[in-house]
């Protein structure tokens, strides 16, 4: 078992000297001639085009030709251009130099619902990429052409990125669980010449047909020329675009280089109106800047296995294949629920491919430890390196059992955040340093974060605005074809400073915490409180298994609080209980933060990637418009939150 390091009596995790002296991110200051962590972080934020030049480097991401300049702000901050003038391709990063390397060694390894495994060396890779390129050059896609990729985490969507990115064309990651129209719509604003899409995949027992979902959203969208079909459930080819995913191929296919701006693929998230926005990220910024946090905060390489429970249409979709793959690292996939047909698939799963670095959200936590601890305990799960989570604050009891029982005490949770728009993360802990439960360490490395107050003036110790002070390579090069929304959304609440809409706070040790979405505050009589707070009260309760906070309107005191609670299997709603609960938060935040109602559902609205959707349950509650829900795993919780009682 491999000695990381240990957990204080308070859950802060050490690490053992060994490591903070052989992790990446120390050679990688060792190797700059820097005294240490805090050194190289502060240069790297100081000197941004020093410290991204000098990562590349390290990494061994090759420009051919070199770029001319690190970094170009002359457009200002908000159109800031990297490693401009030279050539790349996310291809040749995360596939053509492995191939040429240590082509016979695994590059994925994927298992299925029904068991089945899966096994691509990176020599096999590359024949499928080769092959899907081959096919669409042939049908006419080129260059800057749009093609969407609806389909959940088999190796042939890791393939579908690499093949397309090998032609220089633009692809569209479509959340797996989406409905026809949410599929229509981003297919359309893109103008996407091609489709490749499963036929369906398992879950929970039970086929997905994912290609009468396909179907339904082409039938409208008549730039789509092509609809490569990925034939996971074995069903017949059905529609008048359809062709069948190619066959490997012996002949490589050129990858091309492309300009570091050439964009990559557009994102998109849903807002709080029906209409998705679409970031769009390139291959030189977008390459560079998730290949470093993989290295250097989740200390990744190829001695290691990445599986990062997510999707490709999640912004963690993308991030785990360039961070895995650019660092050599063998990319873990899966199919289904994490705990079917049994409690313990996902760690099972875990011990079965001797997985060094998982990554799951807070919420899938809360919702695994409702199965108890001999789920876990039950398998070996000494493979474990790093713990990794992100999108949205931890409560600090499921952080501890993460840490605790998933991780031994011994694995440090890299809990960083970011978001789509982003292209990465703004904090990190990094593997070198403590890091006490909850905590994101402090900024990553080249990122300018800070943390204000309403006028933009720096705050420590009290709550304020995440924002962000200079540019950074990840961030999304605007919204697509509409640069005014893209200012108006991230640069007008603060000239000059990214603002994103994250409340954020930094202690007295330095350690910086997250407190929930800005546009999720709840303000009761002019006081103002992050939902966070109130969830981490709630869900220390012996009997609740998740909760949500919103505010409610209210005429005397602008807003009331109001708590929505899911209880641990078998345990029964009553009136008491809701007292315990009102009482727990009233101990924790004062009589201000009184709950007006506490209601007990039986599912929250949550996205595939397991954020809550507070937003919604305001709607739910008040009766408003619930605004875009294609991104609801199961659109169902929302009458659950209805019939909350």
């Amino acid at each position: 078992m491999t000695a990381l390091g240990s957990s204080d009596a308070d859950g802060t995790w050490r690490p053992d000297p060994a490591l903070v002296a052989t992790a990446r991110v120390a050679r990688l200051w060792q190797d700059l001639g820097v005294s240490g962590f805090t050194e190289l972080r502060d240069r790297s934020v100081a000197d941004p085009a020093w410290f991204w030049a000098a990562t590349a480097e390290a990494l061994g991401i090759e420009f051919d030709p070199p770029f001319e300049q690190v970094l170009d702000d002359s457009g200002g901050a908000p159109w800031a251009r990297w490693f401009t003038g030279g050539g790349t391709n996310l291809a040749t990063v995360c596939l053509d130099r492995h191939v040429t390397e240590r082509p016979d060694d695994d590059a994925i390894v994927w298992e299925g619902e029904d068991s089945e495994i899966r096994r691509w060396t990176w020599a096999q890779l590359a024949a499928q990429a080769d092959g899907l390129a081959r096919l669409l050059h042939d049908r006419g896609v080129g260059h800057g052409d749009a093609v969407g990729i609806f389909a959940p985490m088999v190796p042939e969507t890791i393939a579908a990125v690499l093949g397309i990115a090998k032609l220089g064309a633009t692809f569209l990651p479509v959340f797996s669980g989406y409905a026809p129209d949410a599929v229509a719509v981003r297919l359309a604003d893109a103008g996407a010449k091609a489709l490749v899409c499963a036929d369906g995949f398992w879950r929970r027992g039970k086929q997905v047909d994912m290609k009468a979902a396909a179907d339904m959203a082409v039938a409208s969208v008549p730039t789509v020329e092509t609809v490569v079909v990925i034939p996971r459930l074995g069903a017949a080819l059905s529609g008048a675009l359809d062709v069948a995913w190619p066959a490997p191929v012996t002949e490589p296919f050129p990858t091309r280089v492309v300009d570091t701006e050439h964009p990559l693929f557009i994102a998109y998230t849903s807002g709080t109106t029906g209409r998705p926005k679409g970031a769009v990220h390139v291959h030189g910024g977008w390459t560079v800047k998730v290949a470093a946090e993989a290295a250097f905060q989740t200390d990744c390489g190829p001695e290691d296995t990445l599986f990062w429970f997510t999707d490709m249409g999640w912004i963690m979709g993308p991030w785990a294949l360039t961070g895995a793959l650019a660092n050599g690292a063998t990319l873990a996939l899966y199919e289904g629920a994490p705990d079917f047909p049994a409690p313990d698939r996902l760690w099972a799963y875990v011990e079965r491919h001797g997985i060094t670095i998982l990554g799951i959200s807070p919420t899938l936590v809360r919702a695994l430890l409702a199965h108890g601890e001999e789920p876990v305990r039950s398998h070996d799960l000494s493979s474990l390196r790093i713990l990794g989570s992100t999108g949205e604050p931890w409560n600090e009891g499921p952080w501890r059992w993460f840490a605790d029982v998933v991780g031994g005490g011994r694995c440090p949770v890299i809990n960083f955040s970011g978001g789509t728009e982003v292209g990465a993360c703004f904090l990190s802990p990094h593997p070198v340093h403590p890091i006490p439960p909850r905590s994101l360490g402090g900024p990553a490395l080249g990122m300018a974060v800070d943390v204000v107050d309403d006028e933009g003036q720096p705050v420590r110790g009290q709550v304020g605005e995440l924002v962000c002070r200079a540019p950074w390579p990840g961030m999304t090069r605007g919204l697509f074809l509409d640069p005014e929304r893209y200012l108006e959304t991230y640069w007008s609440r603060f000239p000059g400073m990214w603002w994103h809409g994250d409340f954020a706070s930094i202690d007295a040790d330095g350690q910086w915490f997250l407190h929930g979405r800005s546009d999720d505050t709840i303000k009761v009589a002019g006081k103002r409180l992050g939902p966070a707070e109130v969830e981490s009260a709630l869900v220390s309760h012996a009997e609740v298994v998740e909760a949500a906070a919103v505010g409610v309107p209210d005429d005397v005191k602008g807003e009331v609080l109001w708590c929505f609670v899911v209880l641990l299997p078998g345990s029964v709603p009553t009136d008491e209980l809701r007292g315990e609960l009102v009482d727990v938060v009233t101990a924790r935040l004062g009589p201000a933060f009184r709950p007006a109602a506490v209601r007990f559902a039986d599912a929250l609205p949550k996205t595939r990637n397991a954020k809550v959707l507070r937003r919604a349950i305001r709607a739910a509650a008040t009766g408003g418009e619930t605004g875009d829900l294609s991104a609801l795993e199961d659109p169902a919780a929302i009458d659950a939150v209805r019939a909350a009682r």
